[in-house]
């Protein structure tokens, strides 16, 4: 994969995905993603984070294939919804997924949520890895006793845990694991999460001034140097190119402690041992 992004991590499958992507969660169908999208890769990104729940996927293909950039150059990943977990659909709805995106696969396939039935969609999906459907397979919201229980029935070790991340909630400890584990940890609300304070914390703004840096910039660096694939979102052409400028800086050993310490142990989104949806 020839990718712009000079940041690259490689998944256990010797699968390259880019360490900065573009997130489309609560980015409207229509226009609107398509002109984020489109944003993102004329900026660079090579990295796009979908899901069926967000009802965005055709929008997210009908960019990628007005964008002119060569699939193989681009990673894609969706996600597998609660509701086909619980009815068993995890093949169909893949297909479906694929259907909407417009692309004969996608680079990444998780399992959305924990919810009832999870285990046996991840059997459907390593058939779907094994078949060569799609490029790697991995979870998003399990916690350490998830994962767990899944190392002891799975074939295939998952590629990527997507979890709430954030220097308020940094998530450490499940982080921590999963890099013992090789699985790859993706962040999600990686800036505080909607209507969050963090990126209003001064502490922040007094970092980012000594690199002519915003405080969202300096939090996906600080994402980025703790080896975390990060998602922010965006719909301004602005922002979506302010996100991705971040590799021409590094943050001291002092500053990375420094918003270490911002950690509250609160969760901004919903509790994956806890959600109603």
């Amino acid at each position: 994969m020839s990718i712009e992004n000079p940041m690259l991590l490689t998944l256990n499958n010797g699968t390259v995905i880019p360490q900065i992507g573009l997130g489309v969660f609560q980015t409207p169908d229509g226009e609107t993603t398509e002109q984020a999208v489109l944003a993102a890769l004329e900026t660079g990104y090579r990295h796009i984070d979908t899901a069926m729940i967000y009802g965005n996927e055709a929008s997210v293909g009908a960019a990628i294939r007005e964008s002119g950039i060569a699939r193989e150059d681009i990673f894609v990943t969706t996600k597998l919804w609660n509701n086909d977990i619980r009815a068993g659909r995890a093949k169909e709805a893949y297909q479906e997924s694929l259907d909407r995106l417009g692309l004969d696969y996608v680079d990444l396939y998780l399992v959305h949520w924990p919810a009832a039935g999870w285990q046996q969609a991840w059997k459907d999906m390593e058939d779907l890895y094994q078949q060569g459907k799609v490029k790697a397979i991995g979870v998003s919201n399990f916690q350490r006793h998830h994962l767990e229980e899944l190392a002891q029935f799975a074939t295939v070790t998952p590629a990527a845990d997507q979890i709430e991340s954030s220097p308020q909630f940094d998530n450490r400890a499940l982080a921590d694991y999963c890099a013992a584990h090789g699985i790859v940890v993706e962040a999600w609300s990686p800036l505080g999460g909607t209507g969050g304070s963090l990126l209003a914390d001064p502490r922040l703004a007094a970092i980012g001034e000594r690199y002519g840096k915003s405080p969202a910039q300096v939090v996906i660096r600080w994402h980025v140097q703790h080896g975390v694939v990060v998602l922010p979102k965006s719909v301004h052409a602005e922002r979506i190119a302010q996100n991705f400028d971040v590799f021409d800086f590094a943050l001291s050993d002092e500053d990375m402690h420094a918003i270490d310490a911002m950690n509250t142990g609160k969760r901004n989104g919903a509790d994956p041992d806890n959600f109603n949806f």
